[in-house]
């Protein structure tokens, strides 16, 4: 069953894009369209003055003033000229600046469900090259009515010069039209083929870079070029095809508009040689046909138009993807009371969770284990509404988050993650990330707790190193992560694996402290290793997309089960310390 481009929403939201893009530079259309009119204007005046002047000649008679009148118009058309390629550049420049910054903030605004589905390198590709594709869609639509003005007003001029010019004229413009509509179809249909082929190479690339490690360790690097390129005979079809779909409409062009040129002058020497014409009106019915005959500037709008709308539509479908919305009822003071009430949470139309019911009560650490997949960081990730469940709610302090202002749940719940990204133009604003005023001193504490302090002090300016210049281990990295959630404070803290890359003296240290963190903060912790889960005050045993049980470690441990979750060498390292043995 074909759907309707009306009943498309990724065609819905480009159109809206489109709409509100060209609002947004409507100061500069409207000048670029004024401007685009009044060089048509000018150059459909043109030919009539030549045509005035070149008489004027042949009788001998004064013609300096429409000598200097031809003069002024080919100034003029030059000055028009550079100032539309000035105001289509600037209005091109910030339709695409326009439209960054709106999809950026809405990925941003979703989460992690966009870069989910469609991948971190294709995002790039839409957000960097399609954006500028689309962003040229104001200017073309603003230009494009007098790049429509100059072939209808040579057409007009014709029939004022001698109705019979204009009838030879129109007597072929059907084929000039389908010729039109042809080109518009088929450029946007290889235009779009030839955009999804370039999405899948980025995404392609952007998994290959982020992976590079592995990629070089494994000897594969020619396996994974292959792979990267294999879009490649892809991108190549769509491209020639682009190309072809322009060029036989240049040639067909190229055979139909000279046959109408010719058909004019022919007409026009005819009227010529019966007096019925001058010489300068022969002249000017030439110039006009011409300009009626200008098919290339329509064939070449049409195709840009063709190509931005096919961008615009790969934006829309970023943005059919919903953002977050935020509730307006406040969180009421508490401990940081955390409940999941009947969750449910589907990825790849799987149940990972299903019917999970857990409760934090205020101020307890609870650590979350289960066997990979089992759907630990997903709890995480509800938990601080990183990602809402499909069915179910979660609550902090008996509200629900999908009630709580944006401010108000970022402000009460903090995270620390497995690979943190660190923001930010210094090591310092990258501790104090999300804080509206964070003191120095805060952040050196935070640092210090995190055990991150001394090797930041180590780097040529400390805590004013550029991020980009702080050499850092994956253990340092998780460090600062960590510091950057301490130093947030709130009364919920939720940590997904994030103590995964320290030594196991440095976890233990930061396990006590954390766990130690007073009665104010609930901390929910993702733990892979025994040791970290001993020092809970609860864990939570996810198995099968549920809750297996929920009580203290030793009292799990002592299911087989559970001690198989954290393997055979976590398991002897785990009897070790509870033997008094050094860890």
């Amino acid at each position: 069953m074909t759907t309707r481009a009306d009943d498309d929403p990724a065609a819905g939201h480009a159109r809206a894009l489109l709409r509100t893009a060209t609002r947004h530079s409507a100061a500069g259309c409207a000048a670029l369209c004024l401007v685009s009119t009044a060089a048509t204007g000018a150059g459909l005046l043109l030919p009539a003055a030549l045509g005035r002047t070149l008489d004027l000649l042949l009788a001998h008679a004064p013609a300096t003033r429409w000598v200097l009148y031809c003069a002024g118009l080919v100034l003029l058309l030059a000055l028009l000229d550079a100032a539309q390629t000035v105001l289509t550049g600037t209005v091109d420049a910030r339709s695409t600046a326009w439209l960054r910054r709106r999809l950026t903030g809405h990925v941003l605004g979703t989460g992690p469900r966009a870069a989910d589905r469609f991948g971190s390198g294709d995002l790039v590709a839409r957000l960097v090259g399609n954006a500028a594709e689309a962003g040229t869609t104001p200017a073309a639509r603003a230009a494009l009515l007098a790049a429509l003005a100059g072939p209808v007003g040579g057409v007009v001029a014709l029939g004022l010069i001698d109705w019979r010019l204009a009838a030879v004229f129109l007597a072929g413009a059907p084929l000039l039209t389908l010729l039109l509509r042809a080109v518009a179809r088929d450029t946007a249909e290889s235009a779009a083929r030839y955009q999804r082929a370039q999405g899948d190479i980025a995404a392609a690339l952007a998994e290959a870079v982020e992976g590079v490690r592995t990629v070089r360790a494994a000897g594969t690097q020619d396996r994974e070029t292959a792979r990267v390129l294999r879009p490649l005979p892809e991108l190549s079809r769509a491209g020639h095809r682009m190309w072809r779909v322009q060029g036989r409409a240049a040639a067909r062009a190229v055979a139909v508009a000279p046959l109408l040129h010719l058909g004019v002058v022919a007409v026009a020497g005819v009227l010529l040689t019966r007096g019925r014409l001058s010489v300068g009106e022969v002249l000017a019915a030439s110039r006009y046909a011409v300009l009626a005959t200008g098919v290339g500037v329509l064939v070449g709008r049409l195709a840009g138009l063709a190509r931005a709308r096919a961008a615009a539509r790969r934006l829309g479908e970023v943005e059919t993807e919903p953002a977050t919305v935020f509730g307006a009822r406040p969180l009421p003071g508490g401990p940081g009371r955390l409940e999941l009430r009947g969750v449910t949470a589907r990825r790849g139309g799987r149940a990972v969770l299903d019917g999970v019911d857990l409760v934090v009560p205020g101020g307890t650490a609870l650590a979350v284990v289960g066997r990979s997949g089992a759907g630990k960081s997903l709890l995480a990730a509800l938990a601080g509404r990183l990602a809402d469940p499909d069915g179910g709610e979660v609550l902090l302090d008996g509200v629900p988050l999908r009630d709580l202002p944006h401010d108000d749940l970022r402000r009460a719940v903090g995270y620390a993650f497995a690979r943190p990204a660190l923001l930010g133009g210094t090591v310092g604003q990258a501790i104090g990330l999300g804080l509206a005023s964070p003191s120095p001193a805060a952040i050196r504490q935070a640092a210090r707790t995190a055990l991150a302090d001394d090797f930041v002090r180590r780097l040529p300016d400390g805590y004013d190193t550029p991020v980009a210049d702080a050499p850092r281990s994956g253990g340092e990295s998780q460090r600062l992560g960590l510091a950057r959630a301490f130093a947030h404070g709130g009364r919920l803290l939720i940590l997904d694996d994030a103590l995964s890359s320290l030594d196991t003296v440095t976890e233990r240290r930061i396990a006590d402290a954390l766990l130690g963190a007073g009665p104010g903060t609930t901390r929910l912790l993702v733990a892979h290793r025994s040791a970290t889960a001993a020092r809970a005050d609860a864990v939570a045993w996810l198995d099968g997309g549920r809750v297996r049980a929920v009580g203290p470690h030793e009292e799990l441990w002592r299911i087989p089960e559970y001690r198989a979750v954290f393997g055979e060498a976590e398991n002897t390292a785990y009897a070790e310390t509870e033997s008094g043995a050094q860890p």
